[in-house]
């Protein structure tokens, strides 16, 4: 149990200052289409970048953890992140901005997919089925600490300094957490036989097919969705936080969401280790998400957006720890790297499809019907596990195991 812990902090540690990189990029992207005249589209493209860079990059990345272990493909994937934020740096400062924003968000998926990857095949190498649900939970959570740290980066330094001067406070922060990464974390994913051979291999089993369905959703509505329009729609409703423009504001509002979504992650996971089961807490969170997008579709005020925030984050996070564990409980340990990897592919997916649909279909329809839909969304993927959980082992809601 110490090493299962100190691995897991050593992991905590390395991905929290990469997360400043992450959370930088939203509350600047979604306003260059004022800062650099570009479509709304192209905005959108960038913004998904790294995630449809993902969906090409996950199946290698898991194929890979699954023939040379977890501990080379972590520390590269942290390095290429702090060099992804860099390009931030320089897309601000050149010619063709956009193309040096598009170069950046494809680098930065890249690195991102195999940090992903290895940070929860890691988590499932080391825990077992009462304390997988604690592991991924926490893992999760410390992997989105920095998120929230770097939306509020992203907002207020670009609000009070400069966009250059945020990013490169960012790429600081990302290129220590690299040699965090060198420093600390070990070799976890040891076997004596490596059955992955192809890099482009997938796990096409029904329990990460189940858990990437959850995964699509729920990234689509949040990360891409919520995310991407959420700047437009603090201007729209002229809502501000201690007089801070719409970037600010919708900073510390992403921050808020993430906050929750990452307590609710470790908070969501413990709870399935001691009930000894995922699909109800799993699905008790994904109700609180849907609560959480019907609020926001009908707020008009501060205090009714920072409360939709909140149940979003509570939902998304609650539901992540208990899903990576029902997964890792359903797969075994030599196809690990490759089912994280296909899991990620479909929540990429789903990341990458919410800015390409949200952000145009806003001048369409306006924002209500949007988030109204995407309260849907969590609700359809819950049942749809729900179902196949059922299919695949007879019961709705199985038990967990206490060996490895």
């Amino acid at each position: 149990m110490n090493r299962s812990r100190s691995v897991v902090l050593a992991v905590v540690f390395s991905t929290f200052f990469v997360g400043f990189g992450g959370g930088v990029v939203f509350p600047i992207l979604p306003n260059l289409q004022s800062v650099l005249g570009i479509s709304p589209f192209l905005v959108g493209l960038i913004l998904s970048a790294n995630r449809l860079t993902r969906i090409v990059a996950n199946g290698p990345a898991g194929s890979l953890i699954d023939r040379i272990g977890t501990r080379t493909p972590f520390v590269v994937g942290l390095f290429v992140e702090g060099i992804a934020t860099l390009g931030y740096v320089i897309a601000l400062n050149a010619p063709f901005p956009e193309v040096w924003f598009l170069i950046s968000r494809i680098l930065w998926g890249v690195g991102s997919a195999f940090v992903f990857a290895t940070a929860y095949t890691i988590a499932a190498d080391v825990s077992t089925g009462r304390s997988r649900g604690t592991s991924m939970g926490v893992i999760r959570g410390g992997m989105i600490l920095g998120f929230p740290t770097g939306l509020v980066l992203g907002g207020v330094v670009s609000d009070a300094a400069s966009e250059t001067t945020a990013f490169a406070v960012a790429a600081a922060f990302a290129l220590f957490a690299s040699a965090l990464g060198y420093w600390l974390v070990p070799e976890t994913h040891v076997s004596a036989h490596r059955t992955a051979v192809k890099p482009w291999e997938l796990d096409t089993s029904l329990p990460t097919l189940l858990a990437g369905v959850v995964n699509f959703g729920v990234f689509f509505a949040y990360l891409g969705a919520l995310f991407a329009t959420l700047v437009l729609y603090v201007d729209v409703i002229d809502v501000t936080v201690w007089g801070y423009g719409p970037q600010g504001t919708s900073g510390m509002l992403m921050a808020v969401t993430v906050l929750a979504s990452a307590g609710c992650t470790v908070g969501g996971g413990r709870l399935s280790d001691q009930m000894g089961t995922r699909t109800p807490v799993l699905g008790a969170f994904l109700v609180v998400a849907f609560a959480g997008f019907l609020l926001m579709a009908f707020a008009t005020s501060l205090a009714t957006l920072l409360a939709a925030c909140v149940l979003v984050g509570a939902g998304q996070g609650g539901s992540n720890g208990p899903l990576m564990a029902l997964l890792a409980d359903l797969t075994p340990g030599e196809r690990m790297g490759r089912a994280m990897g296909t899991n990620n592919v479909l929540g990429d997916l789903g990341g990458a499809l919410g800015p390409m649909v949200s952000l145009p279909l806003i001048d369409v329809v306006g924002f209500a019907p949007i988030y109204l839909a995407c309260a849907l969304v969590p609700l359809v993927a819950g049942a749809c596990l729900v179902g196949g959980v059922y299919w695949r082992t007879g019961e709705v809601s199985p038990g967990v195991s206490s060996g490895d």
